[in-house]
Parts: C-alpha cells; sequence; structure tokens
C-alpha cells in the first residue's frame, strides 16, 4: 500500500512515466530477489502495473541545416578538425550508433565497394554503403594519420576517441545550425533515418541500414516532418 501511494505521489508531482518505470522495475528486481531469498512470503509488486509510455516522435536535424552544418559551419585545419568534422559526416551518412563508429577500424573500411562493415548490438554485423567522395576522405584521413593505429579514428597522439568527448563536439557543432533541445551523436542517427523515409526509401532497408533486430523499431521514423505534410496538403486539397 505504501509503495502505491509512494508512486503516485510522484507521478503527481509531475514524473514522467519513463522514470517511474525504472523505479518500479528496480522494485521490482529488488523485492523479487527477497523473495527467492526467503526474507518475504509475497512482492508487494505483484499488483503493481507501470504505467504506459507517451510515444514520442524521434527528434531530428531538418535537412538544411544539416546542408549548412558541411557546407557553411567552420571546422579547425587541424587533426582535432579534421576528425571531427568526418566523425560528423559519417554518423549522418551511416546513422550508425555511437558506440558502433568509435569502435570502427581501419579494415571495415572496403574502399572498392563503396562500403563500412559495422559491428551493431549483439555482434551482429550489417555493411553499409558511404559515398564516393566519404570513402577518398577516409582514404586521405588513414593515410595522414600522424601516429598509426587500428583505430579508424583516433587523436593526433594516436588515441581512441572518447564518448564523452564525441558527445561534447556534437554538441558544439549542431548548436551552431539547430535549436532543438537534444544534440547527441544519437539525433544525427533519427536526422539520417528521417531524412531516408522522407525522401521514399523502403522500411525495410532503413532497417537493415540502422542495424534493428525488428521492424518495430524503425517504424517509428514513418513520421512526416510538418513541411512534408504541407506540400502534400497543398498538393492534394482542392481548398488549399
Amino acid at each position: 500500500m505504501f509503495i502505491r501511494s509512494w508512486l503516485a505521489e510522484m507521478k503527481e508531482d509531475g514524473m514522467e512515466s519513463r522514470s517511474l518505470n525504472r523505479k518500479i522495475s528496480a522494485l521490482k528486481s529488488f523485492f523479487k530477489y527477497q523473495l527467492k531469498n526467503g526474507v518475504i512470503a509475497q512482492s508487494p509488486m505483484t499488483t503493481i502495473v507501470s504505467p504506459k509510455l507517451n510515444k514520442r516522435l524521434p527528434v531530428f536535424v531538418e535537412e538544411k541545416d544539416i546542408r549548412t552544418l558541411f557546407d557553411h559551419v567552420e571546422f579547425s585545419d587541424d587533426w582535432k578538425g579534421r576528425t571531427e568534422k568526418l566523425v560528423m559526416q559519417l554518423f549522418y551518412s551511416t546513422g550508425m550508433r555511437l558506440s558502433e563508429l568509435i569502435g570502427l577500424k581501419e579494415s571495415q573500411l572496403d574502399a572498392s565497394l563503396s562500403q563500412i562493415k559495422v559491428l551493431g548490438k549483439g555482434n551482429k554485423e550489417r555493411i553499409i554503403p558511404i559515398s564516393q567522395d566519404l570513402v577518398q576522405a577516409l582514404q586521405s584521413y588513414i593515410k595522414d594519420k600522424p601516429v598509426a593505429g587500428p583505430k579508424l579514428f583516433q587523436t593526433e597522439k594516436g588515441k581512441s576517441l572518447q564518448p564523452r568527448q564525441v558527445y561534447a563536439f556534437v554538441k558544439q557543432y549542431l548548436a551552431a545550425v539547430t535549436t532543438i533541445q537534444k544534440k547527441s551523436p544519437h539525433i544525427l542517427r533519427h536526422s539520417f533515418a528521417t531524412h531516408l523515409m522522407n525522401n521514399g526509401a523502403d522500411l525495410n532497408a532503413v532497417k537493415e541500414l540502422l542495424g534493428h533486430s525488428s521492424l518495430a523499431a524503425t517504424q517509428v521514423y514513418t513520421h512526416n516532418t510538418i513541411e512534408k505534410l504541407k506540400e502534400v496538403f497543398k498538393k492534394a486539397h482542392p481548398k488549399a
């Protein structure tokens, strides 16, 4: 009874369903452990139902803002700037997860076929095509490395890129072109998928490119931008 009241109070105080679900999950695990060890006879969580999550549309960067990012935002000419620009380009061009990108090795790039092999969740491999321009940029980057190393991306001293480091510069560059609240590598993944869908890509193809295990995870990208909806309205509605 106390737990139910406590959860209800937090919900009334404005706690999001996602946060409540995390607390409920932790409590269920705790009482399951207590039950297993004979400390309690029955879990008080058996009648607690997790609140439904509101379905959120993916946040993404507009196509025009992506063009501004790569055509007009200034990246420094040193190794750091060169690395950061190429990382941003690869995020948007492939929809890779952060862990996948910083784990890339030079050997995963197949320049002859203009593709890159990605090791995703559960060690599942997938192949992602990339443009010839990006292939050439990556080849040039590898050739010019100040310190040779197996990782595709590295610092001037030959060290691997760190997640926090990548988060920081992705946020910095996205802030120069968009006002969306969340600015992260995953937003570039959302942008990759959304722009593909808005330009007529097949849902199953996008699923394979993203490395999703089920189509349901990809279907969230079937939403349309307001610009796309306006375009459809103007073309189809007799009073538009």
